[in-house]
């Protein structure tokens, strides 16, 4: 189960740091 929390909140994260750089570095996608 703690793979699975991992995982989730690695995506999670990841999700974050995409809609921040879409936000702020639209140029990029």
């Amino acid at each position: 189960m703690a793979t699975l929390y991992l995982m989730c909140s690695v995506i999670t994260v990841g999700l974050l740091v995409y809609l921040v750089v879409a936000l702020f570095k639209p140029e990029w996608f």
